[in-house]
């Protein structure tokens, strides 16, 4: 498909303005095809030619102010419009158009519980094409009129209110100006929970076999969307500026959620079927509260070109975080960012692939590259830049600005010249340094602390690698003069790096300090080695969990960065989760631990060891959780002994009994973890899967079959597995996905090693043919990532060089054989120390 440049783009909004698209969709031709009927009102500045993208099965007829044109013209996905007269056009276009399994454009599913079938639309970046002819891109505002004919029995949402007319013809309301990718339809017998506020109407939506799971947790929904929403309104002098506010959980969706004006679409795994814990309901209403906060960041004001994704994502992730710090019952979300979220921008910041948050334009000439940008630096990294800048610049003057950029460009577009320029309106400070030097800079800067020890005092010393300016709080603590343990913090220093020298801490030597202490910057931090002895030692014994949070991250560089043995933060966590008090930093620490440090970092013949520390780590959290006091933590050491078991015996008996001793339940999703690792160690067979997906027949159950059947340790198995991943190109995005997830196991690396050598053209070749969702799919699940040698990048790095993979899976390789090249050195580093 040919994508769009920025030039093109240009070039193309010089030429035309778009008023209006007329979009008429049916749902009711069959399960492979639905029929698109466009009608676009443009005018032409000056007489020239350009071009309109679809991606159509079968394009039927154009007609161009009511001039028929050739379909055959149709060049890829790129209709052209020659010998345009300056004044005002109508272009009509009749298409049929397939629907997409693999969550873009038009996603169809059926719900094999039930057999009711859903479709939604997913329009990111060059996807309208798939759904309606369209001048993609988007700074070409427009308004837009939505009819869609939908079986019997279906409710359609859209961007705003629908209106049933019967005969099964929906209509939405007329939508305010829009950039093409926000246009929005999801269509089916959804179950609906509506309510009012504020005079505004509110639904949330999912499928009917999930609804029991909705309605229980309705009310906690609905009360999150109202004090975000109430909080904006707060923040924001622009009120919320569509007719309805809709939350769709859909099925098979690719991203966490989607921020379509009015509609905003979620992955369902958010409407729990199984138990979680209260840190992954906070992340259900992080999302909310970020996907909310687009309705003015990327909705109401929309970036020009795609190398301003960072106005979009950064200050939604940013506000989300913050939203709900201040709104709602989570008040610990920043933990949870720096323990969890933060790792991924500082992982994405270290490898080759990097880029600043806000990139030079022309380090982004087409949607494909733009694709790409959407990471942990756009993300985690960017809402870490705007918290510095909130720190440094003041909330107050920072809001501000913020009103101002949304008063100047209200259904418009902008760029980061326009949102610094509406910031530097409200504060003396050089914003536009602050930006150049955060926002168009890459990599990680590095704190040192340095504390020396003089008579009735001591000085402490912030060393700078890198580049940028940093506000920070310093953390100085001292021993409880009672328990001795205990670290009581003396005080909290706010320092300027570089503008502040060397600081005289009264006093006797504090028992630790740390830089960064309240998470307000974006630096990795090294203790003196005093205050790392320390924290190796009394981790669990400070008071504030945000600092322990910034420690555990301390302790996770330093074993990225081969300066910690592995198994040294492994007795680390051993020593400390059992006192550990904040769930998200648990969670964070055993993820880490077991798959980065458990199947990564440490060699085979050391994973062992490595998996028995956990084994018996979690055996003692549940054990201490018995009386019932902390179901979140029980269950996510649940998890995570079922997923360090070497051996089969107990998590067999929890599987067989239905209950784990002294609680939790087995529900769905224990029952499937257990079966998918029992199947790893070879302790079942397919009969077994079998007979519990016919006890669980969901969608959720098929993806867990898929997983277990692909985990097993049989030859025939895996070629089966291969050949539905790689083959035959009838896997949905989510069944990819699972069976790619249990395809690769470190306990098989003699059975798998021949497909090693097969992954890198079979990726290739399937990324070619099915695109950039399963391309994705292919580098970030199915690569061969317990496969640490050399062998394997070599293989990877010819791969890269000869065989032209399309960008999405070009980028997924590029990163996966930067984290095996670190996994290698870091085996390397311990073997030799």
């Amino acid at each position: 498909m040919s994508v769009l440049t920025r030039d093109e783009a240009q070039t193309r909004a010089q030429l035309i303005d778009v008023q209006r698209y007329t979009i008429d969709l049916d749902l009711t031709r069959g399960a492979d095809t639905f029929d698109s009927t466009t009608v676009i009102g443009f005018t032409t500045r000056t007489a020239g030619d350009t071009f309109v993208e679809v991606r159509p099965a079968a394009l039927r007829s154009v007609t161009l102010d009511g001039h028929p044109l050739d379909p055959a013209a149709l060049d890829d996905n790129r209709l052209p419009l020659t010998g345009l007269t300056p004044g005002p056009h109508e272009l009509r276009v009749e298409a049929a158009m397939a629907y997409s399994h693999t969550g873009e454009g038009m996603h169809r599913f059926t719900d094999p519980t039930d057999g009711e079938t859903y479709t939604y639309t997913q329009l990111f970046m060059e996807d309208v094409q798939r759904v309606f002819a369209a001048f993609d891109q988007p700074d070409l505002k427009a308004v837009f009129d939505l009819t869609v004919t939908a079986p019997d029995g279906w409710t359609v949402l859209a961007n705003g209110v629908t209106e049933d007319l019967g005969d099964g013809t929906w209509r939405a309301a007329t939508t305010p100006l829009l950039s093409t990718y926000l246009v929005a339809v999801a269509a089916g017998p959804w179950h609906s929970v509506r309510t009012e506020h504020r005079g505004l109407p509110f639904g949330i939506h999912c499928r009917r076999s999930l609804a029991p799971y909705l309605d229980a947790d309705a009310e906690e929904i609905l009360d999150i969307t109202r004090a975000c929403y109430d909080r904006y309104h707060e923040k924001f002098e622009e009120p919320y500026p569509f007719d309805s506010y809709d939350q769709a959980f859909v099925p098979e969706f690719n991203a966490g959620a989607m921020e379509n004006p009015g509609l905003v679409t979620f992955r369902d795994e958010f409407i729990h079927r199984s138990a979680v814990t209260d840190t992954e309901r906070q992340t259900r209403a992080m999302v909310i509260a970020h996907e909310m906060a687009h309705m003015w960041f990327g909705d109401l004001v929309t970036l020009r070109w795609w190398d301003d994704i960072w106005l979009n994502e950064s200050f939604a992730e940013y506000m989300g975080y913050q939203t709900l710090t201040e709104a709602t019952r989570f008040t610990g979300t920043w933990v949870d960012f720096g323990v969890a979220r933060k790792a991924w921008g500082y992982d994405a910041d270290q490898r080759p692939s990097t880029h600043p948050v806000a990139p030079d334009a022309d380090a982004v000439p087409d949607t494909a590259s733009a694709l790409l940008n959407f990471d942990g630096i756009s993300y985690a990294k960017g809402a870490s830049a705007l918290r510095q800048l909130v720190a440094w610049l003041g909330e107050k003057d920072f809001l501000a600005g913020i009103n101002t950029h949304f008063r100047r460009h209200k259904f418009a577009n902008a760029t980061l010249a326009d949102f610094i320029a509406s910031l530097a309106h409200h504060t003396d400070r050089d914003v536009h340094a602050w930006a150049d030097t955060w926002l168009r800079t890459t990599g990680v800067d590095t704190l040192t602390a340095t504390v020396t020890e003089r008579p009735g005092q001591t000085a402490l010393t912030l060393t700078r690698d890198g580049s940028r300016p940093h506000r920070i709080t310093v953390g100085i603590y001292d021993r409880d003069l009672i328990d001795g343990a205990t670290l009581v913090r003396r005080e909290l220093s706010e320092v300027d790096i570089p503008a502040d020298g060397e600081h005289s801490l009264p006093g006797p030597r504090p028992a630790l300090v740390v830089p960064n202490d309240q998470d307000l910057t974006y630096a990795k931090i090294r203790l003196d080695p005093h205050s790392e002895e320390a924290a190796l030692r009394g981790l669990s014994r400070v008071p504030d969990p945000l600092t322990r949070a910034v420690l555990w991250n301390c302790l996770r560089d330093m074993v990225r960065d081969g300066e910690l043995e592995p198994l040294t933060y492994l007795e680390a966590a051993r020593a400390h989760l059992p006192g550990e008090r904040e769930l998200a930093n648990v969670q964070g620490v055993l993820a880490f631990a077991r798959t980065q440090i458990a199947d990564r970092y440490t060699t085979p013949t050391e994973r062992p060891d490595a998996l028995a520390l956990l084994t018996d780590l979690c055996t003692d959290l549940i054990r201490r959780t018995e009386d019932g006091s902390d179901p979140g933590l029980r269950l996510t050491a649940v998890r995570t002994l079922i997923d360090s078991a070497a051996h089969a015996d107990t998590i067999r008996d929890w599987y067989d009994s239905g209950s784990v001793p002294g609680g939790p339940e087995l529900d769905p999703e224990l029952r499937w973890r257990i079966l998918g690792r029992l199947c790893v160690l070879g302790a079942v067979d397919d009969a077994v899967i079998e007979a519990e997906l016919t006890q669980d027949p969901s969608a959720t159950g098929r993806q867990g079959a898929a997983h277990c059947r692909a985990a097993l340790p049989d030859p025939e198995a895996k070629r089966a597995a291969w050949d539905a991943m790689f083959t035959t190109d009838e896997l949905s995005n989510y069944l990819f996905t699972a069976t790619a997830q249990g395809f690769w196991q470190p306990e098989q690396n003699d059975l798998l090693h021949p497909y090693v050598a097969r992954y890198f053209p079979d990726a290739v070749a399937v990324a070619h043919r099915r695109g950039p969702a399963i391309a994705d799919a292919a580098g970030r699940h199915a690569f061969p990532a317990h496969a640490i040698d050399t062998h394997t990048l070599t293989l990877g790095e010819s791969c890269i060089e000869d065989d032209d993979p399309i960008p999405a899976l070009r980028r997924r390789l590029a990163d996966q054989l930067d984290d095996l090249a670190r996994a290698l050195k870091i085996r390397t580093a311990t073997a030799a120390s």
